[in-house]
C-alpha cells in the first residue's frame, strides 16, 4: 500500500509542476520574421552608399592605382592586404564588365560582429543562380573590409 501511494504521489507531483505549453499567434509569427528580415536589410542610403564605394574601388582596381584603393579600405584591411592580395584580385574579378547587386544584408564574423555586406554578379550573367559572385563587406562608415570573388561550383 505504501508503495502506491508513493508512486501516485510521485506522480501527481510531476502533474502538478509540469507547464503547459503555449503558441504564438500566427500574426505575430509573421510579423516577428518580417521585422526580423527588415532588419537584417541594408537600407536604401546604407545600399547606395556602400555601392558607390565597391564602384570607386573597382575603378581603381581598373587603373591599378593603388593609392586610390588604400584610401577606400579600413584600417583593419590595410594591414592584411599586399600587392599580390591586389593582383589576385584583378584577375578574378573582370573589372571590365558591370555589377548587379544580388543580394544585401549583414555579414557575421568569427569575433561575433556584424558587418553590412553586399554580393554582387555580373550583369551579364542571366542564369537563375549565377556562376560567379563577389562579396563585398564594409563598415559602417563605408570603408570596405573586403572583398571576396568566388566561383559557384556544382
Amino acid at each position: 500500500m505504501r508503495k502506491i501511494f508513493l508512486i501516485l504521489a510521485v506522480l501527481s507531483v510531476q502533474f502538478f509542476i509540469s507547464q503547459k505549453k503555449t503558441e504564438a499567434k500566427s500574426e505575430n509569427k509573421k510579423n516577428t520574421i518580417e521585422n526580423k528580415n527588415d532588419a537584417l536589410s541594408l537600407s536604401k542610403k546604407e545600399k547606395d552608399l556602400y555601392h558607390e564605394k565597391f564602384l570607386k574601388f573597382i575603378a581603381a582596381l581598373k587603373a591599378s592605382d593603388r593609392a586610390a584603393m588604400d584610401a577606400l579600405l579600413s584600417d583593419k584591411a590595410k594591414k592584411m592586404v599586399t600587392d599580390v592580395v591586389y593582383k589576385k584580385l584583378s584577375t578574378d574579378i573582370d573589372t571590365n564588365k558591370t555589377f548587379e547587386i544580388v543580394k544585401t544584408g549583414y555579414k557575421p564574423l568569427i569575433d561575433g560582429s556584424s558587418f553590412p555586406m553586399i554580393q554582387y554578379k555580373y550583369s551579364d550573367d542571366k542564369a537563375a543562380e549565377p556562376k560567379e559572385i563577389i562579396t563585398a563587406v564594409f563598415e559602417p562608415d563605408g570603408k570596405i573590409l573586403g572583398i571576396k570573388p568566388y566561383e559557384i561550383r556544382k
